[in-house]
């Protein structure tokens, strides 16, 4: 188990002192999830701390060519130490593999996987490790 200092921040989301962990999801259903703070998205962004819709509008992002390194760099930005990519129930989004070398070339584990399995994956990262996890989740198609 990692010690954290005092200089780290709180958020009252976990029992180690000085750790801020990362939300976990708390329902999810074709085109919803819930977090345990109440926040609800179809698609979303999660990271130590926070979340936050994930628009594909912003990135211009498609099922094909797929998830870019726009679309994950904000997270990989908050210092997490892996990226979990949920790419839908019928895994229905692609992840070309120039996204994938982004994350891993900033020494960040990146797991890819149907959104349904990345959801069980990132919240036992989150409640059973003091690894940094984020998450970019796909809840449809």
């Amino acid at each position: 188990m990692e010690e954290y200092t005092s200089s780290e921040v709180f958020l009252g989301n976990d029992d180690k002192k000085g750790f801020i962990r990362s939300p976990k999801i708390r329902e999810m259903s074709w085109g919803n999830m819930e977090l345990e703070d109440g926040a609800s998205y179809k698609d979303c962004k999660v990271w130590p701390g926070g979340s936050r819709i994930w628009d594909w509008r912003e990135t211009n992002t498609h099922h094909k060519p797929g998830i870019q390194p726009a679309d994950v760099k904000e997270i990989t930005e908050k210092g997490v130490d892996v990226l979990i990519i949920g790419t839908g129930h019928n895994e229905g989004v692609y992840v070309p593999h120039y996204t994938t070398d982004f994350i891993r070339d900033q020494n960040i584990e990146v797991i890819v996987m149907a959104t349904d399995e990345a959801v069980k994956m990132y919240n036992s990262l989150v409640q059973n490790t003091s690894k940094r996890v984020g998450g970019i989740f796909h809840s449809c198609c």
